[in-house]
């Protein structure tokens, strides 16, 4: 039975590059069912999980994370950091009771349009994570630096030397799934 990806996009925008770096991910990974999750939840309120409970989006974030092998995170770099969108999704999935990410097989990532490809957003991303406790898929930090160049029509990357990097990124994720079975 093929692994079951979760990719979560630290940025909204359909066309990001983030979003064609997860997608590009999941294909190199080989035979899999990836999905995207739909991050666009409601800036996180307490008075608002008060009166309400937890949000529908943050309940079905919560059980695709919960269902899924592993997960892939990509988030751009917004000020030396990640982006609000990321923050905030990892802020409600903090506020369920089930606590899905724990041992979770994950692959970080970046893309963006700098040099360095948004690699200080995976630090603080890293340091985020701590308390979620996911198993970090050990490989090269992968940042794909002026990312609006770097993919063909058909969303596929260009450089042999960042597919190589992402294939042997993925290739450590699915040893780390395997394991886990």
């Amino acid at each position: 039975m093929p692994h079951k990806l979760l990719g979560l996009s630290g940025a909204l925008r359909s066309g990001s590059t983030n979003r064609l770096l997860l997608r590009e991910a999941a294909r190199l990974y080989g035979a899999a069912d990836y999905v995207e999750a739909d991050l666009n939840l409601p800036l996180y309120d307490g008075d608002l999980e008060s009166e309400s409970g937890l949000p529908e989006g943050v309940n079905t974030l919560v059980a695709q994370i919960a269902e899924a092998d592993a997960l892939l995170i990509s988030t751009p770099e917004y000020n030396a950091g990640v982006t609000g969108v990321l923050k905030n999704a990892l802020d409600w999935i903090s506020r369920h009771s089930e606590k899905p990410m724990v041992g979770k097989p994950t692959a970080l990532m970046s893309a963006a349009a700098g040099r360095a490809g948004g690699v200080r957003a995976q630090t603080m991303l890293r340091s985020c994570l701590v308390a979620f406790r996911p198993r970090i898929a050990l490989g090269s930090e992968f940042g794909l630096a002026n990312s609006s160049n770097e993919f063909d029509a058909d969303g596929r990357l260009t450089s042999e030397h960042y597919t190589a990097s992402l294939t042997a990124l993925m290739e450590a994720l699915k040893d780390d799934v395997g394991r886990g079975q």
